[in-house]
């Protein structure tokens, strides 16, 4: 083991992801630079999408999975009038309809049906598995097949300018940005927005621009990250992420420990528990009034 391996930081880097590069290659590259390959992302971005995508170095690799849990926003650029085969501007054009004709109103309608929590088909080539096979492999196998809907919640779906691009003709660009819940897919909003419509749609851009309490402000591109390597003190990030619980010398003892302990009346969801020398011990959750380990970081 090097040692990079044994004695690198624990922490997030916030990834400003370009477009082309698939999220396990940018872990590819942040595992040469972090020198362990002990590194993981939170919430894959479609190799087209750009933006936020947060990695995990070391032992924040199992904060990840709580971190993907929270609120995301994109910008996005819809197109109505033509429908792909995988609902954005990879795939190849399956049926096409003029736009130009739908008014103002009728979209904002399309829209409200599409804010709130609703019940949303993921694309057919999502990572979604099926019987343990990726869902993207079954499409380009030929399988027909059906995915579930599954409940999603977009806080708001906003549009911020409405546009007919030169070519190709019949189309009108929608340029929107989205707040919503883990698990909701951006192309699928396309998707059934055009379809509500009567004229089909898909995704010709998406960025994100935050996930939880981390956005573009924070991120830094693979280039910026290549000249100067730094993670997030996996202390900060659990702070910035979760509500904070100070506990005592004992109490913390015991929890290194996986000892549950008393708790106080603590809110819903996973909380972030320090010792009294700062250390991120674990995040806990209340449980019959006592705190319930649901990861440890004490070791």
């Amino acid at each position: 083991m090097s040692r990079a391996q044994k004695d690198g930081p624990s922490g997030l880097v916030i990834v400003d992801k370009p477009g082309g590069l698939t999220s396990h290659g940018v872990v590819s590259r942040m595992r040469r630079l972090a020198g362990t390959r002990r590194v993981g992302h939170a919430g894959t971005l479609d190799p087209m999408a750009t933006g936020v995508l947060i990695l995990g170095v070391e032992k924040a690799t199992r904060l990840l999975g709580h971190l993907a849990l929270t609120e995301k926003e994109y910008t996005a650029t819809i197109r109505l009038g033509q429908s792909t085969v995988t609902d954005d501007a990879e795939g190849e054009v399956t049926g096409s309809a003029p736009a130009t004709a739908v008014t103002r109103e009728a979209v904002d309608a399309g829209i409200a049906a599409l804010t709130g929590p609703i019940r949303q088909v993921p694309s057919k080539v999502s990572a979604i598995k099926v019987n343990g096979v990726r869902s993207y492999t079954r499409v380009r196998e030929g399988e027909e097949f059906e995915l579930a809907a599954r409940p999603v919640t977009v806080s708001s779906f906003t549009v911020h300018d409405l546009r007919v691009p030169a070519e190709p003709a019949g189309v009108i660009d929608l340029d929107v940005t989205v707040v919503c819940s883990s698990g909701t897919y951006i192309r699928a909003l396309a998707r059934d927005l055009g379809a509500g419509l009567g004229v089909g749609g898909h995704l010709t851009a998406l960025r994100r621009t935050r996930v939880g309490p981390y956005g573009l402000d924070a991120a830094r591109t693979l280039e910026q990250l290549e000249e100067g390597f730094a993670v997030l003190p996996i202390e900060r990030a659990a702070a910035a992420a979760f509500p904070r619980w100070d506990v005592e010398a004992d109490q913390a003892r015991l929890l290194g420990h996986g000892v549950r302990i008393e708790a106080p009346a603590l809110t819903a969801g996973p909380h972030a528990v320090f010792g009294p020398d700062g250390r991120f011990l674990a995040l806990v959750e209340e449980s019959g009034g006592q705190a319930r380990i649901v990861a440890g970081f004490a070791q």
